[in-house]
C-alpha cells in the first residue's frame, strides 16, 4: 500500500489496534499487518514516534512490562483515546460513505 495513502489515517489506525487491549509497539505492527491482510507493512520509525506524539496528547498511555522475557513499553488507550476512536471511526464511515456514492453511481447523461 502507497505511504501515501494513510497520510491521515495513521493515527487513528494506531488507535484502532489498541482498541480493547495493551500491545507493545511490535504488536501493534503485526495487529496492522494482520488486520489488513498484510497490506499495512509500517516501518518502526513511522509507528514509535507516532505513539509518542500520542501518548503526549494523552490518548495512549505507556508502561513498562516484560514479554517473553524482554522489557517493552506497552501501550494502551486512555479515555481521551477511546473517545477519539471514536470519532475518527464516524468520520471515516462518512467519508467512505460519500467516496463510495460518487465512486459507484453510475454516471447520469
Amino acid at each position: 500500500m502507497k505511504a501515501d495513502a494513510l497520510r491521515g489515517h495513521l493515527d487513528a489506525l494506531l488507535l484502532a489496534a489498541l482498541d480493547g487491549r495493551a500491545l507493545h509497539g511490535y504488536a501493534i505492527i503485526e495487529a496492522l499487518q494482520e488486520r489488513s491482510g498484510g497490506a499495512l507493512d509500517l516501518p518502526t520509525g513511522t509507528v514509535y514516534p507516532a505513539l509518542r506524539r500520542l501518548e503526549r496528547a494523552g490518548f495512549v498511555q505507556s508502561s513498562w512490562s516484560t514479554v517473553g522475557g524482554r522489557q517493552r513499553r506497552t501501550y494502551r488507550l486512555t479515555q481521551a483515546g477511546t473517545q477519539t476512536l471514536q470519532a475518527e471511526r464516524r468520520a471515516w464511515r462518512e467519508f467512505t460513505h460519500a467516496i463510495e456514492g460518487v465512486l459507484t453511481a453510475p454516471a447520469k447523461t
